[in-house]
């Protein structure tokens, strides 16, 4: 770490979202206002990040500019949400399928991955091509859905059929019956990029229902449904679209998303990391060659956060440069030992700020993120700052 000078110390905040409680930018202000309170004279530079998932479109509009532009589609059973584009000067346009596939959408009796559909992105992806995007990004995370995109291809205009020729109901469940497709998808010749926060393949022990199913509903019996189904999806796939790559199941991140990742590579698409895309733009790297010590941190530090998503580009991008790197979070559940492998120096939990989880911890971290992320911002200066 290079030593504080008399102006203070420089701090790089570039922190995720915490799910379901406050967004990325709100996440570096709380630790911002709390390590300010103890230590005024250091500088605090804030890089908010995303990795695809839920705030992927406003971070990015944040660092490139462009136009934002509302878009009405339907969430993951159906009724009307709002959603939005933001389309560059390059010809480029980004979008996050959350806006329209996102389990925040659902509550929890409503989450169905038999059942919930990724219909609602199509219209994203139709307005971003109407508005004349050469390429359109897609942010992948967050999702309620596990129906292979079944649901955006038909929206796009290529239906599911099944072996009499009729349309398939929505879900990933009916792509058990399978047969064809009608229709091909309108994309006007536009490039899709699949930014993912995992790299799972679309089916099998590490796929999309398997690892990501449980979390949105899904039984053990409806896991193992849903990925026979995919299989059955991917071939059909393979067969009927020619820009679809062989051995579609298996590819890295066509498990992203309920199986949106396997989607876009389907149309001839690709999978490009959301976590390296978004620290490209906001201009990660410089911020990280001229800092003390790096804050970064997600709502649960978990096995899957050092798998693609934001803490784990961060923290081995400061271990790359010998800068600390310190984590905060709602929840930590990974161990210290393959914390530091992948270069965080420590982590701290609101939860455990607010007494652990036998004592309301969880309640009070859901309910008061604000004020723990202040607390933690000042306890940290105490600790850092010089």
């Amino acid at each position: 770490m290079c030593a504080a000078t008399l102006l203070g110390m420089r701090v790089l905040l570039c922190p995720d979202k915490f799910a379901g409680t406050l967004g990325a930018p709100e996440v570096a202000a709380a630790v911002a206002e709390g390590w300010r309170a103890v230590a005024g004279a250091d500088e605090l530079v804030s890089r908010p990040l995303a990795d695809g998932g839920p705030g992927f479109v406003a971070v990015l509009a944040d660092a490139l500019g462009g136009r934002r532009l509302p878009v009405p589609t339907v969430d993951p059973l159906g009724r009307p949400v709002a959603g939005e584009i933001l389309v560059t000067d390059d010809g480029t346009a980004y979008l996050e399928s959350a806006q329209a596939c996102g389990l925040h959408l659902l509550t929890p009796a409503e989450r169905d991955p038999r059942l919930t559909t990724s219909y609602g992105l199509g219209p994203l992806v139709t307005a971003a091509v109407e508005a004349g995007a050469r390429t359109v990004v897609v942010g992948l995370g967050g999702s309620a859905t596990n129906d292979g995109g079944a649901g955006l291809l038909t929206a796009l205009g290529a239906t599911p059929l099944d072996e009499t020729g009729r349309a398939l109901p929505y879900g990933g469940a009916a792509l058990a019956g399978v047969a064809g497709l009608d229709g091909a998808p309108r994309l006007r010749d536009a490039r899709l990029v699949a930014a993912t926060d995992v790299d799972a393949p679309l089916v099998g022990l590490h796929g999309a229902s398997n690892v990501y199913g449980p979390q949105k509903g899904a039984s053990r019996e409806d896991v193992l449904l849903l990925d026979a189904a995919l299989e059955r999806w991917a071939a059909v796939l393979e067969r009927e679209l020619p820009g679809c790559p062989p051995g579609l199941g298996g590819l890295p991140g066509g498990g992203a998303a309920g199986g949106l990742g396997a989607a876009i590579l389907a149309l001839g698409g690709r999978c490009d990391s959301g976590i390296e895309l978004v620290t490209r733009a906001v201009g990660l790297d410089a911020a990280l060659d001229a800092c003390d010590l790096v804050i970064t941190g997600e709502g649960s530090f978990d096995h899957q956060s050092l798998r693609g998503k934001v803490v784990a580009g961060v923290a081995g991008a400061a271990r790359d440069r010998g800068v600390p790197c310190v984590v905060v979070a709602g929840r930590v559940s990974t161990g210290r030992r393959e914390a530091a492998a992948a270069g965080v120096t420590d982590a701290y939990s609101l939860v455990e700020h607010f007494g652990g989880e036998q004592h309301g911890g969880v309640e009070a971290a859901m309910t008061r993120p604000a004020e723990g992320l202040r607390a933690l911002g000042a306890r940290l200066a105490g600790q850092w700052s010089r």
